[in-house]
């Protein structure tokens, strides 16, 4: 009775709002060699785009290491991407809280040891929280997601910063900002997000001239489970796309990012939002 309710949904959607319900065909990178021999540590990787990303970067010939709050998701999310790669050997796991800012030489350290002494030369930011309305917003929930989403990403990028250039790597950052760091900040996770933008820029001018580069991905409303639970309805008719982006497609365009292609673009952010924050704000609601 629950899949005839969400189908008949679509439909009166698609019948009302001309809103289309076909799950997009979406091209995904197959097995290459754009980062062959390279290593990754990405941060948030069990699920969404986080994982998505770690597995792009597999099959494009890096290594990975993921970070999650518990162990024992982010073991399963390693056994996930072996099976769905083929490929064995080539993710690791830490648990990682990125607010505590403390432990974070210990888990590079912990990386370093996994990889057998190999060095990291791409970071991922990933990890981050949604929430913090300004109506409702405690100062603890407020509290919790900046040091998620930009206090934690200010340190952990400049330890990993200085450890590139002590041993002379050079390196890609890419933090994962959001279409809501270019929209009228309503919320703590807006907020953190313009924070995003502006640190990506901050360190993109400081680290260049180490050969280090640093840039950003903005999606949009993801099809991720944070936002949507139904990942065969993507229509969104606050988007002038009319649909949400899959993480797929994110993880698509982090490859391109990291590797040698895109070595010349620095400091910049490439907004995959169908057209959610840089051409129209309408998708996000505004009161008090």
């Amino acid at each position: 009775m629950g899949d005839f309710k969400k189908r008949l949904k679509r439909v009166m959607r698609y019948i009302i709002e001309g809103i289309p319900v076909v799950r997009p065909q979406v091209n995904v990178l197959s097995q290459n060699e754009l980062l062959k021999g390279r290593n990754a540590f990405i941060t948030g990787g069990t699920s969404g785009i986080g994982f998505e990303i770690a597995k792009a970067f597999i099959n494009a010939g890096a290594n990975v290491v993921i970070t999650g709050r518990s162990m024992e998701r982010v073991t399963v999310a390693c056994d996930r991407l072996h099976k769905e790669t083929g490929l064995q050997n080539k993710a690791f796991a830490i648990a990682m809280d990125n607010t505590k800012v403390s432990e974070f030489s210990e888990h590079l350290k912990k990386a370093i040891e996994l990889l057998r002494g190999g060095k990291i030369d791409i970071l991922v930011n990933n990890a981050g929280i949604l929430g913090g309305h300004i109506t409702n917003a405690t100062e603890e929930e407020y509290d919790s997601i900046l040091d998620t989403n930009l206090k934690g990403v200010f340190f952990f990028t400049k330890l990993v910063a200085e450890y590139m250039k002590e041993n002379s790597i050079k390196g890609n950052i890419l933090n994962i900002a959001s279409s809501s760091g270019i929209c009228p900040a309503n919320s703590a996770y807006c907020v953190s997000k313009w924070g995003i933008r502006g640190l990506t820029e901050g360190y993109a001018r400081s680290l260049a001239p180490l050969g280090i580069v640093v840039n950003g991905i903005a999606p949009g409303p993801t099809a991720t489970p944070m936002l949507l639970n139904d990942t065969n309805d993507l229509s969104h008719g606050k988007i002038p796309l009319g649909r949400y982006a899959l993480p797929e497609e994110i993880a698509n365009m982090a490859v391109i990012m990291v590797s040698n292609i895109a070595r010349t673009v620095v400091g910049d952010i490439v907004y995959m939002t169908g057209g959610a924050g840089n051409i129209t704000k309408e998708n996000i609601r505004y009161y008090f």
